[in-house]
């Protein structure tokens, strides 16, 4: 596997693990009230941000520093 198909397939599974931590953020915020929410869940969404921020600047970026390809034949 590449590293861009790898950094592909973490980029999908850390969103959906962003995903879930923003719902339980909310669903505890609901249950409990703002004040009274643990700080571990409260910042809990910040370390799959910082990976999804590496990892989409990686994806965005590739294109320009990627080989150069030979240009086409003309016929």
């Amino acid at each position: 596997m590449t590293y861009s198909r790898f950094n592909r397939s973490f980029h999908r599974w850390t969103s959906m693990v962003f995903t879930l931590t923003v719902i339980a953020n909310f669903v505890a915020i609901g249950f409990m009230g703002y004040e009274s929410v643990p700080a571990l869940v409260t910042y809990s969404p910040l370390p799959p941000l910082f990976l999804l921020l590496g990892s989409g600047l990686f994806m965005a970026f590739q294109h320009y520093f990627g080989r150069r390809r030979a240009p086409a034949a003309a016929s």
